[in-house]
């Protein structure tokens, strides 16, 4: 369903993408959890659209801490470096408009860090879509 909404929402950006491209999980995280819930939602949105999903085309090369807790700019001090793409993905990735896929947005250092990856190894483009965006806490006078 997360990923069918995602389409309907994301379908004008879809319309102009070339491939998807799920958030990689480094590979101990990926075999702890036994899926990677960015995958699930980019499989499931390439059914609705047909596109390609790219899913070897971006790596994460740096096993980093858990995001949970961190400030925004420790989040992004987290995954400096975390992310490239490899020799045997710069094909999926050069001259492509790209949508990275994720769940949830919290702070975007970590969609940052990948859009940086693909924009670096030659992607035309390297746009965004995720089910929900964590909101700044409201502070209030009570």
């Amino acid at each position: 369903m997360m990923g069918r909404w995602i389409a309907h929402a994301g379908r004008e950006l879809l319309a102009e993408a070339d491939a998807l491209l799920p958030l990689p999980l480094h590979w101990r995280r990926s075999w702890a959890r036994r899926f990677n819930q960015s995958a699930m939602l980019a499989a499931a949105i390439s059914r609705e659209t047909g596109l390609p999903v790219a899913a070897g085309a971006l790596k994460r090369v740096k096993p980093t801490t858990q995001q949970f807790g961190l400030s925004r700019i420790e989040r992004a001090a987290n995954v400096q470096g975390a992310f490239r793409v490899p020799a045997d993905g710069k094909a999926a990735v050069t001259r492509r408009r790209l949508v990275l896929i994720d769940d949830v947005l919290t702070t975007d250092a970590t969609v940052d860090g990948c859009a940086r990856a693909l924009l670096r190894a030659g992607a035309a483009n390297a746009d965004v879509l995720v089910f929900a965006r964590v909101a700044e806490p409201v502070q209030t006078s009570i």
